[in-house]
């Protein structure tokens, strides 16, 4: 995109630092269109739900004060952002949507926001969530419903349903979210952008936590991460740079950068891939738009291989995530006489985990990425029924279990793998499908890149039909 062509609604972070360094755009006056254009669509998403517009033209000015100087600016100098409403951020709620929390503002701002800011971000607001982010809706007593862009009938996903949404409909350059059953991935699948869920532990999650921080240490994960979603593939990469690498002590012993990508052309990958499986099928309007993906790739020359890595207990996966999942939820072993074997059985199916790791990281001695959906179906109909097991998703092969959504993120959250979800066209009745790009531990930027050299040769992020001007 030239200068000239220039659209603040939906540019790149790329396009609109350019813009913003070649004087084409003020950051106030960026910062104020993008204001106007959260007046006109956000009534009908309901995706951004808390801001403080004081405060972020404070900042778009410092902004302009340092482009004025024409000194090296910093990667997001004057960008407006988004970040999800569970992420601490001074002065602002953070409530995972519970009603009690919702007037107790945080007296400090969480790592992974801090660090967006210092790289010049200008935060314009803050995305819906479900309650305690335990959905894949975006809903909750204390801001509503987040509706997608695509079809305002439909969900935008959950947790990061709203940053999903706000990005879409262009309100921000980039949003953060979080992901532990596909928060990230799922929400990037229904709305169709760019989503990113890093490697384990390479984003500080301290500040990531319902109810006021004033500094408390990150609470430790072994599934869930912090992460970005952007409209352009490259974006989730800068995004990374800006957050990634250790936080508070640990700064003072190691640094970390992000490795660059194994290759840089679609055609020398070696791809392996499963875009169906019986355990959770694929409905077959998404399955349409892979397989034109896969021919697409087959026409590189690049190599590719079908099938799970050899001697991969799926089902195993399953069990130890599950564990793991309702150990940290539920925070499983409170009682005192129950605590030795409770310990015992996280050392054992932690054990697990880290072998389900050791066999990925095998299968990538001999691969380079492996691509499944980021879902079974694309964005399906508002339901806020209870409880969650009772639900149903339509598809056009029939009613399937509402508590399926996650099944095909859960190889890589068990793992601690990066994968991207990478907008790969739209089904015939033009709604958003998002393919998962799983990559090795640590080499988050070859997920980026084969995204990138992806939207390179089938189109990327499309603005839907209702928000594009």
């Amino acid at each position: 995109m030239s200068q000239q062509d220039f659209n603040p609604a939906f540019a790149t972070i790329a396009e609109t630092s350019a813009a913003l360094r070649g004087r084409k755009i003020s950051a106030r006056e960026l910062l104020a269109l993008t204001y106007q254009r959260i007046d006109r669509h956000n009534p009908a998403l309901n995706a951004i739900v808390w801001q403080d517009r004081e405060r972020a033209m404070v900042g778009a000015t410092q902004a302009d004060k340092v482009l004025a100087a024409g000194k090296e600016s910093a990667a997001f100098l004057g960008v407006p952002v988004t970040i999800k409403e569970s992420f601490a951020y001074r002065g602002s709620p953070n409530t995972w949507g519970l009603p009690p929390l919702r007037h107790a503002p945080s007296a400090r701002t969480a790592v992974a926001v801090e660090r967006l800011e210092s790289a010049g971000a200008i935060v314009v607001g803050k995305t819906n969530v479900p309650v305690m982010l335990a959905d894949w809706q975006s809903d909750n007593p204390v801001y509503g419903t987040t509706n997608n862009p695509w079809d305002p009938t439909r969900t935008a996903g959950g947790s990061t349903g709203g940053g999903a949404a706000a990005l879409a409909a262009g309100m921000g350059c980039l949003t953060l979210g979080s992901d532990l059953s596909g928060s990230i991935r799922i929400p990037a699948h229904f709305c169709g952008v760019y989503g990113h869920k890093p490697t384990l532990e390479l984003i500080s999650t301290a500040g990531f936590q319902p109810g006021p921080w004033e500094g408390a240490p990150a609470v430790p994960m072994d599934l869930s991460v912090v992460g970005p979603l952007a409209r352009g593939a490259r974006d989730l990469a800068i995004g990374l740079e800006a957050m990634g690498g250790p936080a508070g002590a640990q700064a003072i012993a190691w640094t970390w950068r992000l490795p660059r990508p194994r290759h840089t052309r679609l055609r020398d990958f070696r791809i392996g891939y499963v875009m169906d499986d019986a355990r959770a099928p694929v409905s077959s309007d998404l399955a349409a738009v892979y397989q034109r993906v896969l021919t697409e790739l087959r026409g590189t020359g690049a190599v590719m291989e079908q099938g799970w890595p050899n001697g991969l207990d799926v089902e195993g996966q399953l069990k130890t995530y599950q564990f793991l999942l309702f150990a940290f939820v539920n925070a499983v072993g409170r009682d005192e006489p129950a605590k030795p074997e409770t310990h015992r059985r996280w050392m054992q199916e932690t054990q697990c985990r880290l072998a389900f790791r050791a066999r990925w990281q095998k299968y990538f001695e001999a691969h380079d990425v492996f691509l499944c959906p980021a879902g079974f179906s694309a964005a399906f109909q508002h339901d806020h029924s209870q409880p969650l097991e009772k639900r149903v998703v339509e598809t056009p092969e029939g009613p399937r279990p509402y508590l399926s959504t996650p099944w095909w993120t859960i190889s890589a959250t068990l793992s601690g793998l990066p994968a991207t979800t990478a907008p790969v066209g739209l089904t015939a009745t033009a709604l958003p499908v998002g393919m998962q790009i799983v990559a090795p531990m640590w080499e988050d930027g070859t997920a980026i890149e084969f995204a990138a050299l992806l939207s390179d040769a089938i189109g990327g992020f499309t603005p839907p039909p209702a928000f594009q001007e």
